[in-house]
């Protein structure tokens, strides 16, 4: 759990050792830090909201933004790089080496645009439920990513150290869990959400294995966006 929140938040956690069994492990635990940063974000939103009456597309804005920062923005720069690198022609080391490039091209602005401003314009129009949800959803999207039989795309890197570490009963068992926990939130919306959010996640990593021959650690970060987004969307709408 320390590795979890070292990887995927700015707090000051130190962790001695990295290996692949611990690193899997941190994968597992992802969903617990998406709770944490959600119940952070929905505190923060109410906040804006509620107390200080901030209109609902500057407090959205505001939240967006203050989980880029809590998040260091990794999994928006997945996200970016992930869009660049499909919207490329070529083969898989072309593709590869436009996500490694590090630059924004347009595929990776229209992703950011779409992304970011949906989860702004969705947020508070949701319970704060929805909120932790999503967040919770985008993390073990991660675990989706990493399930067994699932290569890396690369020799080296995030992907290379977590592809194929997840045993398929856990992935499921989380996806089950937010499932049953989306009905609470919102009654058949939720569970909507969050199945749909795991179907787009899976049909991610099936095109990402054809296209770039596996997973990166970019991969990670834009089936996270893509499952908060796709969570707080439906939510939204009901």
């Amino acid at each position: 759990m320390r590795l979890a929140l070292s990887w995927l938040t700015v707090l000051p956690v130190r962790v001695d050792h990295v290996d692949a069994r611990s690193a899997a492990r941190a994968i597992t635990c992802a969903p617990l830090v998406g709770v944490l940063l959600g119940l952070v974000a929905a505190g923060v939103l109410h906040l804006l909201t509620a107390v200080l009456h901030a209109p609902p597309m500057l407090a959205g804005f505001l939240v967006v933004g203050g989980l880029a920062l809590a998040t260091r923005g990794m999994h928006l720069d997945g996200l970016a790089d992930t869009a660049d690198g499909l919207g490329c022609y070529g083969p898989p080391e072309r593709a590869l080496a436009v996500m490694k490039d590090g630059g924004a091209g347009p595929f990776a602005v229209v992703a950011l645009i779409v992304v970011l401003g949906g989860e702004a314009a969705a947020l508070p129009a949701v319970p704060w439920g929805a909120v932790v949800l999503s967040l919770a959803a985008g993390r073990a999207a991660f675990v989706l990513c990493c399930v067994r039989g699932v290569p890396a795309a690369r020799p080296e890197g995030l992907g290379a150290l977590v592809a194929g570490s997840q045993h398929p009963v856990v992935a499921v068992a989380w996806w089950l869990v937010l499932a049953v926990a989306g009905f609470f939130v919102a009654p058949w919306h939720g569970p909507v959400a969050v199945l749909l959010a795991a179907g787009l996640v899976l049909l991610l990593v099936r095109h990402v294995r054809r296209r770039f021959g596996g997973v990166t650690g970019d991969v990670l970060g834009a089936a996270g966006e893509t499952a908060s987004l796709t969570v707080l969307a439906v939510c939204a709408l009901a």
